[in-house]
Order: C-alpha cells, then sequence, then structure tokens
C-alpha cells in the first residue's frame, strides 16, 4: 500500500468521515478491525494506523462497553470544510466571482512558518504568482481565512479580494502560476481506475452493500485529494481538454450509486441500523 489514497490512515479517515461521524462519531476497535478487513487491511495494521492518528490528535480513546474511538472536537471543522470542497460545487468557478489573493512575508527566523503556509495554501488550492504572493478563485476565500486561524498563521498573511485588470493574457499566465499537467495526472488516474467500476455497476440493477463498501471508500479517499490540489479554475482559463470534467462525472455517478449502500453496510456491521 504505497499510494498515499490507500494507506491504512488514509482509508480510516475516510470511514470517520463519510460514516462514523453521522452515527454519533464512535465506533469499536472490533467494528473498525471488521470494516478495514473488507478493504484488505489487517487488524496489526489497523492499530497501527489507529495509533498514529491518536498521536496526531484526530482520534480519541473512549469506551462505550467495548474499547473504541472517537473523533477528536479539534477535528470537527476540518471533516465539515472537507465536505464543503469534496460534495460542494463540482462546477469551475466564475471568471466574474474574481480572486483571493494572499500576500505574506515571514521573518528568516520563523521560516518554519514560511513552509508550512507555502504547503497549506498549495493544498487550499492557491497559485503562486510571484515570492510570497498566492491567488486562488474567490470563492476559497472563507477556507483560507478559517484554515489559516485555525493553524495560527493568520498573522502572516494578509487577504485580499481582486479583480484582474491588465497586463498580460490571463489564460497563459495562469498556465504557470499553476501545475496544470499534474494536476490533469491525477484526474487521469482517478479515471482510469474508476470508470470502469463505474460502468460496470451501472448495468447491476442492485448493488450489494458490502460490495458498495469496498468500492466506495477507496474511491472516494482518492477522489478526497482532488478538490484541494485543484482549485475549480473558470472554464475559459483551462485547456480545452481538461480531464476534470470526465473526473467528476465520474466521482458523481460513483458516489450516488454507492453511497448508500455502503452506509446501510456499516450500519449492519456496527449494530446501528436504522429503524
Amino acid at each position: 500500500m504505497s499510494d498515499s489514497s490507500t494507506r491504512p490512515s488514509s482509508l480510516i479517515n475516510t470511514v470517520y468521515g463519510a460514516f462514523v461521524r453521522h452515527l454519533g462519531g464512535w465506533i469499536s476497535i472490533a467494528d473498525l478491525i471488521v470494516l478495514m478487513a473488507e478493504l484488505d487491511v489487517d487488524g496489526p495494521a489497523v492499530r497501527s494506523a489507529i495509533s498514529r492518528l491518536k498521536k496526531r490528535g484526530i482520534l480519541e480513546p473512549e469506551r462505550q462497553g467495548a474499547t473504541g474511538y472517537r473523533l477528536s472536537p479539534a477535528v470537527h471543522a476540518i471533516f465539515d470544510e472537507g465536505d464543503r470542497r469534496i460534495f460542494g460545487s463540482l462546477e469551475p468557478a466564475n471568471l466574474s466571482d474574481g480572486w483571493v489573493m494572499a500576500v505574506f512575508s515571514v521573518p528568516e527566523s520563523e521560516r518554519a512558518h514560511r513552509y508550512q503556509l507555502r504547503t497549506r495554501l498549495t493544498w487550499l488550492g492557491f497559485g503562486n504568482t510571484a515570492a510570497g504572493v498566492w491567488l486562488a478563485p474567490g470563492r476559497l476565500l472563507e477556507d483560507a481565512r478559517n484554515t489559516l486561524e485555525r493553524l495560527g498563521l493568520s498573522d502572516y498573511v494578509h487577504l485580499f479580494t481582486a479583480d484582474y485588470a491588465a497586463f498580460s493574457d490571463l489564460r497563459t499566465a495562469v498556465s504557470s502560476w499553476w501545475d496544470f499537467p499534474a494536476i490533469e495526472a491525477q484526474y487521469e488516474a482517478f479515471t482510469g481506475t474508476y470508470a470502469p467500476i463505474a460502468a460496470r455497476l451501472a448495468e447491476q440493477s442492485a448493488i450489494d452493500p458490502t460490495e458498495a463498501f469496498r468500492a466506495y471508500v477507496p474511491m472516494l479517499t482518492q477522489w478526497r485529494r482532488l478538490p484541494y490540489l485543484d482549485p475549480g479554475l473558470p472554464a475559459e482559463l483551462l485547456p480545452g481538454d481538461w480531464n476534470a470534467v470526465e473526473a467528476r462525472r465520474v466521482f458523481q455517478q460513483l458516489h450516488e450509486l454507492l453511497a448508500e449502500p455502503s452506509l446501510r453496510h456499516v450500519r449492519k456491521v456496527t449494530g446501528s441500523e436504522a429503524p
């Protein structure tokens, strides 16, 4: 499991975010091991991943008749933000909505914060236009504000809303501010893996909940990185053959097919079946 999207900790994050969070936020370690076994992750790997997530402050131990783990209250806002990015509008931004610009200057004595800012702005979907100047579609303003405040980085950054006025061709400039080939490679990998699965499942009259779970969790784990790497730039600024369109279609199709039966499966395993 060398791909970060299939690491046990990544899959467990998805299980908590997509299911456990909506079933009270707690799951026994025994039930989690059962679910992860269906994703080809064995018990020792689950326990090791849980230990790492606990050290990172994502999970907290809690006993409810059995040993288990609950999502830390500190990460609820992060998961809510993830929902907005992952399941929100899959359409490109409108050029008329303008831009959010982040400008920062960090003293050399605090250069670790400079690296953290660059990393976090990249993860939020910002493109680097010049030293200390980063740009993203205007609809990412609140996500940027909330994230920078949560990480204690807001003292180093000024956020502006902006419109592009002159002097370059914006479409050409944008292609140098974002790494389009790298983003397209991620979309190509996603579509190549999951388009055949979507086509096969669409032909089935009913989808077995266990099969749905086995397909949905790895798919969602791979997908959830993409809305962060791709800021959803306006369509008129993108390459004509931008492959995000097909990847989004595949994701939406699989989400609609698999999310509900996957949840039914988790309810059954955890004994929290709906009345």
